[in-house]
């Protein structure tokens, strides 16, 4: 009789794990890439990944935001395999090895129903800087100026302070915004607001202004003749390999260039 019982405690036992085994293995078989970082290049990323675990179903690609600085920083630390930044590295920032994925038209945004259709470079600094605070000042109607703006830490601000306010800072009294989503929801819902974003979250609900009299598009970005185009980054610690180079060199070819293009990113292949 004990050794009966033995034996069904024997076969008991070898079927519990076996159904562990095949329940792990079910759970953990895919490879997993992680990229973190910019939220310009968030909305890019998650369509380059969802192409790239089509023709690799057994691979799972992560894709979180955070911001540029954040993607420094999780790429330096190795929490991630992949940073993204949409902006150029800071002197004073880790020596991570940059991928060119796209380009990228910061476009100057308003209200749809604001009259006003382009402002030079000039009048943009001065916007912003909170030295023209009327809608008036630049050919629009009687209203004061409400200025949206990214916080510190972001890719898309750092650029357009590079590239647009020089030695000038963004007025203390702009509204600030985690993210380009949140600057199109703000500026949509302010009639008399300005906001600053990437070309790729430009929709119906906000208006484009032309800059220095060109429109803001990703054609003119592309030519160069569009004045506010800024890179956008993969990063990595050392040089990829394995399914990570995969991913990259799938983004940076032909087929994820594509993508980069049909949402309104320029392509850099």
């Amino acid at each position: 009789m004990d050794t009966r019982r033995r034996k069904n405690w024997s076969v008991v036992i070898l079927l519990c794990l076996l159904a562990v085994v095949l329940a792990l293995a079910g759970c953990g078989g895919k490879a997993r890439i992680t990229e973190a970082g910019s939220t310009t290049v968030q909305p890019l990323a998650e369509k380059l990944a969802e192409a790239f675990m089509e023709d690799n179903p057994d691979v799972e690609v992560i894709i979180q935001a955070g911001g540029s600085s954040t993607g420094v920083k999780s790429c330096n630390e190795g929490t991630v395999d992949i940073g993204a930044a949409s902006r150029e590295l800071k002197p004073e920032e880790p020596d991570l090895i940059t991928h060119l994925l796209a380009r990228d038209g910061i476009a100057i945004v308003v209200h749809p129903s604001n009259p006003v259709a382009g402002l030079t470079t000039e009048e943009v600094r001065s916007i912003f800087a909170g030295d023209i605070t009327n809608w008036s000042e630049v050919g629009g109607d009687d209203e004061a100026i409400t200025v949206i703006a990214r916080e510190e830490g972001s890719g898309t601000r750092t650029a357009f302070e590079e590239m647009v306010m020089g030695e000038e800072l963004v007025t203390a009294t702009a509204i600030l915004q985690p993210s380009n989503g949140t600057i199109r929801t703000a500026v949509a819902s302010t009639p008399a607001s300005i906001g600053f974003m990437s070309f790729g979250y430009v929709d119906e609900a906000v208006k484009s202004l032309a800059i220095d009299g060109v429109e803001g598009s990703a054609e003119n970005a592309k030519t160069g003749t569009y004045p506010i185009v800024r890179p956008l980054y993969f990063l990595t610690k050392e040089e990829p390999e394995g399914l990570v180079k995969d991913f990259i060199d799938f983004c940076l070819g032909s087929e994820g260039q594509d993508i980069v293009q049909d949402q309104g990113y320029i392509r850099v292949d």
